[in-house]
């Protein structure tokens, strides 16, 4: 029997054994109303699905009077019955943009037009799979949506779980956010246990972190990265497994942050308008080839700025698969904590 060279697309040429199936927002009485109607301050399970199976693709798009609604919808997800989230991300920000923005960008896992999301990340779950939006709002909210899966006859051959969380830290706690990363001070201050780092990600249990995006709104001006990132494995001491040499190196950039958006990396919101690094800007880092392994536990952290010398707007997703149970999130932030610093109510 010849066996066929592999590749990224060589494994369509093989059967499956699963169902493909799909639940939408299509108009039940057969009308054109494909959409569903999220009233303020609601929590509508959109997909109720029992396993075993997969979810393989997301598409969401929609309209709210409100400014930034990308943060106003949180997104939740809950595998296998279990009670606390494996999910929760502000609809925006999970698919890859931050800041409540919309803007057009692609990776190989989600992508946006500027009016819609799409997500391809693989989602297992063994007995069942919840997919929850909350409006945190007071107006209302027009959603359509595609949650396209499979369903297996069969138990799943993995243990790990897909899993995203947001964080966010508004201001930074920055000694110097005033002063230029070009003062020999600054770069002179060492910072020798990453204790004063932003949390991207903590978790633990075992699996692969996978990446992450990254938002930050710079309000002071100048260069906002020269922050190094530093990820700890299953509980290490300082220095870390893996540790960097900068901000854009670490999201595979050089010499500042390029205007491009590539398959493992970029920038999905590049402030064009910037004359100093000003403004708002969503950078992303995905581990798809290059997964980061751990056994126990994984702490992702970054500096901001030098030492954590400046006092930007941080917040940020991260994607990763472990076994469960997953360590529980920190509290969401309320729906203030999560809209822009110049958010007009």
């Amino acid at each position: 029997m010849t066996t066929l060279a592999s590749g990224p697309l060589r494994s369509l040429l093989y059967p499956r054994r699963a169902r493909s199936k799909r639940i939408s927002s299509y108009d039940r009485t057969g009308g054109n109303a494909d959409w569903w109607l999220l009233e303020p301050w609601t929590n509508t399970a959109i997909a109720e699905i029992t396993g075993p199976g997969c979810i393989t693709h997301i598409w969401m798009t929609g309209y709210q009077e409100k400014p930034y609604w990308p943060r106003r919808l949180v997104l939740r997800m809950y595998w296998d019955n279990e009670e606390q989230p494996s999910v929760e991300v502000p609809l925006g920000d999970f698919f890859g943009v931050g800041h409540g923005e919309r803007a057009a960008f692609e990776c190989i896992a989600m992508s946006q037009t500027g009016t819609a999301f799409n997500c391809w990340w693989p989602m297992p779950f063994g007995q069942s799979a919840r997919i929850e939006i909350a409006n945190d709002s007071d107006a209302a909210q027009i959603l359509y949506f595609y949650i396209d899966h499979e369903l297996y006859d069969e138990a799943i051959d993995t243990p790990l779980r897909f899993h995203a969380q947001w964080r966010r830290e508004n201001p930074c706690d920055g000694f110097a956010p005033e002063t230029s990363v070009s003062d020999p001070q600054i770069n002179a201050t060492p910072n020798l246990d990453g204790a004063g780092n932003y949390v991207i990600l903590e978790a633990e249990g075992c699996g692969h972190y996978v990446g992450c995006n990254l938002s930050i709104h710079n309000e002071r001006g100048q260069w906002w990265g020269e922050g190094d990132d530093m990820i700890f494995i299953d509980g290490e001491p300082f220095p870390p497994s893996l540790h960097g040499t900068g901000t854009e190196d670490y999201f595979s950039h050089a010499y500042g942050m390029q205007d491009q958006r590539g398959l493992f990396n970029g920038t999905s919101l590049f402030n064009r308008e910037s004359k100093d690094c000003e403004g708002k800007w969503t950078v992303y880092r995905l581990h798809v080839l290059d997964p980061i392994c751990f056994n126990k536990s994984i702490r992702v952290t970054i500096e901001h700025g030098h030492a954590n010398h400046r006092s930007d707007d941080y917040s940020s997703t991260a994607y990763w698969y472990q076994t469960e149970p997953h360590k529980p999130f920190p509290p969401l932030p309320d729906v203030a904590g999560r809209l822009p610093r110049d958010a007009q109510e």
